[in-house]
């Protein structure tokens, strides 16, 4: 059963149809939140149970699209929280990559800018790695983003897509060794995303990223993953019950790869350790449960059929 990404959307008035219908079909729900009169919902579903579920949506006023980044998380790296490189460039491109399912997560260094001083410390570093993808947000000019960019991806293990103002092409030529997409003519601008060419130019920054994940994806798929993300969250919300009490819009956050739960590790960490998935196969058995260095919160890396000899 191949699962696919989507976001349904639809009145709120008998959406647990939906919900019901999409989890009797062996899907999972990733994330539900609801807008005036309207439900959303980002959900991994069967491929061939789309149709079924358009189906059942229509007479509720509801439609059910594709959503390429359900189930990622991705730091949107910027080089400083300072007015001229913040807020409308790095947040316009982390809203509209949300919009396409991604849980995004803002990275402002803390010396990211000058090219002589520009430099990485070793919590933003630990950070940036903790998640599926790295979008770094670079300036305007070549000779800067020439001199800054080796110092800034020193220690960076996730894939990296650059954004900056010089072409595509530019990036390429400048940018030694590569990494593993690049978005050309988006630079940092002092106004917001509204014309049509600007929003042309958040859908390809969105489509690379697609594509590098895509990438990902498919190196998993040689080795797959001894437990799937999206059923450890199903598995984890039944058992601690805890998780319902945190307030965050996303207790836990799914990745390509493993979990974000937003849990005190010194807390939960061995209970979420013997959470039984199935016939006495635990989640300390199949994945490393470590401390995350964003805030007290717990993460989650699901290990391959090649370290467990497992698949549940």
């Amino acid at each position: 059963m191949i699962l696919v990404p989507v976001t349904y959307k639809g009145g709120i008035y008998r959406h647990d149809e939906i919900v019901d219908l999409i989890e009797d079909v062996g899907g999972y729900i990733i994330q539900k939140h609801f807008v005036a009169q309207e439900v959303v919902l980002q959900a991994l579903v069967p491929r061939d149970d789309i149709e079924l579920i358009r189906a059942v949506g229509k007479p509720l006023m509801g439609d059910i699209t594709p959503a390429s980044l359900v189930g990622t998380e991705i730091a949107v790296v910027t080089m400083s929280l300072e007015i001229h490189h913040l807020p409308h460039a790095s947040c316009d491109v982390a809203e509209y990559i949300r919009r396409n399912g991604a849980k995004t997560n803002m990275v402002g260094l803390a010396r990211g800018f000058g090219k002589r001083i520009a430099q990485l410390n070793d919590e933003e570093r630990d950070v940036i790695n903790e998640h599926d993808l790295a979008l770094f947000m670079l300036g305007n000019f070549e000779t800067c983003i020439e001199k800054k960019l080796p110092v800034l991806r020193r220690g960076i293990e996730v894939p990296i897509v650059v954004c900056g103002g010089p072409s595509k092409e530019s990036l390429e030529k400048i940018i030694d060794p590569p990494v593993s997409g690049y978005v050309g003519n988006v630079g940092r601008f002092m106004h917001r995303t509204k014309e049509s060419d600007e929003i042309e130019k958040l859908e390809e920054i969105v489509a690379e990223i697609t594509r590098v994940l895509d990438i990902r994806r498919e190196e998993i798929a040689k080795d797959p993953l001894s437990v799937s993300p999206a059923r450890l969250m199903d598995i984890i919300t039944e058992q601690i019950p805890d998780i319902e009490d945190v307030t965050s819009p996303t207790p836990i956050t799914v990745q390509i790869a493993g979990l974000r739960i937003k849990l005190p590790y010194d807390m939960y960490a061995g209970m979420i350790r013997e959470c039984e998935i199935e016939n006495g196969i635990t989640i300390g058995a199949v994945a490393d449960v470590r401390p995350s260095r964003m805030r007290d919160y717990i993460l989650i890396t699901i290990k391959p059929f090649s370290d467990t000899n497992i698949v549940v």
